[in-house]
């Protein structure tokens, strides 16, 4: 899943595709490189990050999807949003898949919108908002506190009708860079839940503050990461740099071939 953020504040590639010839450039060569899915974002969810209201998110978002669908018509286009009324716009213009950070929480519309647009749907482990995260970071047992969160999330989404669903277990998000690790570290566990698992580890600061580098030098720890994440289960890898995680999934495959 390669990553298009048209955020200006993004913690990587803030500001990076503000006009459709680099849009454009970005998502050719993300697919050249072998994205199966493009995965497009207008707010953004980094540590702290701003509030953006409904209508600048749609704003920024539509004519992105316009664009794309146009250029691209056999694109499978991810919508990343917790508000089920971009998913539903996002969703008639041509997108296929909803990437919601709050697994419905930040929304109460958002289950029964996805259920109705009979589309895929990722509910990622969150708690409170991105400004807020950070400050809820304290769990009796990471893992197993995880696992509930996602068994009454699927028994909802379930109940709703949401045929497809996801799993990202949310690094970095109201997770401190110690949690991160061990969530990585017991990763496989979350298998238990019988569904595919994505990770989004790219560039991330689990990455870059443990080896005191930044965001624009972490691609070789992302690397790292993404292959121990694909040898403990993960299907889907999100990742701004989609050649180098094609590696990844080859090597790993052929391991285990």
């Amino acid at each position: 899943m390669g990553i298009l953020n048209v955020t200006p504040d993004s913690f990587y590639d803030g500001g990076r595709f503000r006009n459709s010839s680099a849009i454009m450039r970005q998502v050719d060569q993300m697919l050249e490189e072998g994205a199966t899915f493009i995965d497009i974002g207008a707010y953004s969810s980094k540590p702290n990050a701003e509030d953006v209201s409904e209508a600048e998110e749609l704003q920024r978002i539509l004519p992105i999807v316009d664009l794309i669908i146009r250029n691209f018509p056999d694109v499978l286009l991810s919508i990343d949003t917790f508000r089920s009324k971009i998913a539903k716009q996002c969703v008639d213009a041509g997108a296929c898949l909803i990437n919601d950070i709050s697994a419905g929480h930040l929304d109460k519309n958002m289950l029964k919108t996805v259920a109705k647009l009979n589309v895929p749907y990722i509910m990622m482990h969150m708690k409170g908002t991105p400004k807020t995260m950070q400050q809820q970071t304290n769990y009796e047992d990471l893992v197993k506190d995880i696992l509930f969160y996602f068994s009454k999330r699927i028994v909802k989404a379930r109940a709703i009708g949401i045929i497809d669903l996801i799993i990202d277990p949310g690094f970095g998000f109201a997770k401190t860079l110690e949690q991160n690790f061990e969530l990585l570290n017991k990763l496989e566990l979350l298998k238990i839940t019988d569904l595919p698992i994505l990770a989004g580890m790219s560039r991330k600061s689990m990455i870059y503050k443990t080896l005191d580098t930044s965001a624009e030098e972490a691609l070789n720890g992302t690397t790292v990461l993404n292959t121990i994440a694909l040898q403990k289960g993960t299907n889907i890898l999100r990742v701004h740099d989609v050649k180098e995680a094609i590696e990844c999934i080859k090597l790993t495959q052929q391991l285990h071939n």
